[in-house]
C-alpha cells in the first residue's frame, strides 16, 4: 500500500516518537539507535550531482514509481519534496528520515527563478514505523536508510540486504566487477555501506573523557558527527559514530567490527564514566540534574539548544534513578517535540524565533507535569 504523495493532511503519524528515538533494545542507555545505509545510483544515469532538471525529474519518476510497488514495506508513504513546504521539510529532517542537504535540494542555475526550491527530489517511508526511508536525488540517486531502536547493527544490515535486493529487481544500479558500486562520493565505493549509531554520552562529556573517544574514533578510521550527521553539532551530547570508508571490506566485516567490538568498548566507557560521577562526584551530578529539570518545568523560554542540554542532563538523571518520576520515553520524544519544524507543525502556523522559545517551553512544561 503506498500514500498519495505529500505529506498526510492527520498529524499522525508526525505527533508521536520515531524509530530513532524509542530508546529501547540493546544497550539503549547509552545507544539511541542503529543505522545502515546505502549509496546507489542507476546505471547509464548522470550522477545526481552532475544532473540536469530534466534527468533528475527522469530518475525522480523512475525510482518512485518502482519504491512504491516493489513491496519494501505494508505501507509506503512518498513525498515530493519541491512540493513540500519548508516546515515540512524540516520535520522530516528532524526525524532523520531525510538529510539537510536532500531539504535544500540542488540550485541548476544562477538566476532567482532558478534555484533549489523546485529541484526533483523526493523521500519514500515506511508507515507507520518510519524504520526504511529512500532518498531520491541527494547525493547518490538513491539513499537506502535502515533504522532500528538500540544497538542492532546486525539486525539493521540483514533488514538493508534484504531490502536492496527488491530495489535491484526493478532497478538497475550502476557497478564496476572491479569497484563495486559506483557512487559519487569516493568514500562509498565498493559496498557503498554506512553502518552508524547515535550514541548518548553525557558520562563521557561532564568528565572531559569524551575528546579521547573522539581521537580514538579517528585511529580506527570512524567518523565522529553530530546530531544530524556531517556538518552538524552535537546537541544534547548526541554523538553519530559511523565507518568512514566502504572500499576494500566487505559489508560483514564492517558490520561485525562496529557491532561486536568498537561500539560496545564505546558503550563500557560511557557507563564507567557515569559511574564514576556517581561514587566521586554525585552532589555535582545530582546538582546539574536538578538544575536542569527545575529550568526544564519553569522556564518560559527555551532555545533548541538549551531544550535539548538540559533534556540530556535529565535523561541522565532517570536512566541513573535520580528522577522515579518521570520516565525515559517522555525524555526521549521532547526531544523530538522540542525542534523547531516539530514545534510549528504541532502548533499548526509558522512561528518566529521569540514564539518558538515561548511555545518550546509550555511544550515541556505541560510534558512534565507543570500546567502553567
Amino acid at each position: 500500500m503506498s500514500d498519495a504523495p505529500g505529506m498526510p493532511s492527520s498529524p499522525q503519524p508526525w505527533n508521536r516518537g520515531t524509530e530513532w528515538l524509542k530508546g529501547e533494545g540493546a544497550a539503549s542507555d547509552v545507544v539511541m539507535s542503529s543505522r545502515a545505509r546505502l549509496a546507489r545510483n542507476i546505471a547509464d544515469c548522470t550522477f545526481a550531482s552532475r544532473a540536469t532538471r530534466v534527468q533528475r525529474q527522469h530518475t525522480l519518476d523512475t525510482s518512485r514509481n518502482w519504491l512504491l510497488q516493489a513491496g519494501l514495506a505494508d505501507r509506503m508513504m512518498w513525498v515530493d519534496l519541491h512540493e513540500t513546504s519548508e516546515v515540512d521539510k524540516l520535520l522530516l529532517v528532524e526525524r532523520h528520515l531525510i538529510s539537510k542537504q536532500l531539504a535544500r535540494g540542488k540550485s541548476h542555475g544562477k538566476s532567482k527563478s532558478d534555484d533549489a526550491s523546485g529541484d526533483p527530489r523526493g523521500v519514500a517511508v515506511s508507515l507507520p514505523d518510519e524504520r526504511l526511508c529512500v532518498m531520491v536525488n541527494e547525493e547518490d540517486h538513491l539513499r537506502i536508510q535502515v533504522i532500528r531502536s538500540g544497538l542492532a547493527l546486525g539486525e539493521c544490515w540483514r533488514a538493508i540486504d534484504q531490502i536492496d535486493d527488491r530495489v535491484e529487481a526493478g532497478i538497475d544500479y550502476a557497478f564496476s566487477p572491479r569497484f563495486g558500486y559506483l557512487t559519487a562520493c569516493p568514500t562509498n565505493v565498493g559496498t557503498g555501506l554506512r553502518m552508524s549509531v547515535m550514541l548518548h554520552l553525557p558520562g563521557l562529556r561532564l568528565s572531559g573523557d569524551i575528546d579521547k573517544v573522539k581521537r580514538a574514533a579517528s585511529d580506527m578510521n570512524l567518523a565522529v558527527r553530530g546530531f544530524y550527521g556531517e556538518g552538524s553539532d552535537s546537541a544534547g551530547d548526541f554523538y553519530q559514530i559511523s565507518n568512514q570508508t566502504t572500499l576494500g571490506k566487505t559489508e560483514e566485516t564492517i558490520v561485525e567490527e562496529l557491532d561486536t567490538q568498537i561500539i560496545p568498548r564505546v558503550v563500557e566507557y560511557e557507563r564507567h564514566a557515569r559511574r564514576q560521577l556517581v561514587e566521586k562526584r554525585r552532589l555535582t551530578l545530582e546538582d546539574q540534574v536538578f538544575r536542569a529539570l527545575g529550568a526544564l518545568t519553569h522556564a518560559r523560554l527555551l532555545s533548541t539548544d538549551e531544550a535539548m542540554q538540559h533534556l540530556s542532563h535529565v535523561r541522565l538523571g532517570v536512566i541513573l534513578g535520580m528522577i522515579p518520576s518521570v520516565e525515559a520515553t517522555t525524555i526521549n520524544t521532547l526531544m523530538l517535540q522540542v525542534q523547531p519544524g516539530h514545534l510549528q507543525r504541532a502548533l499548526g502556523k509558522d512561528l518566529d524565533q521569540d514564539q518558538r522559545r515561548s511555545a518550546r517551553a509550555m511544550v515541556v512544561r505541560r510534558a512534565l507535569g507543570r500546567s502553567s
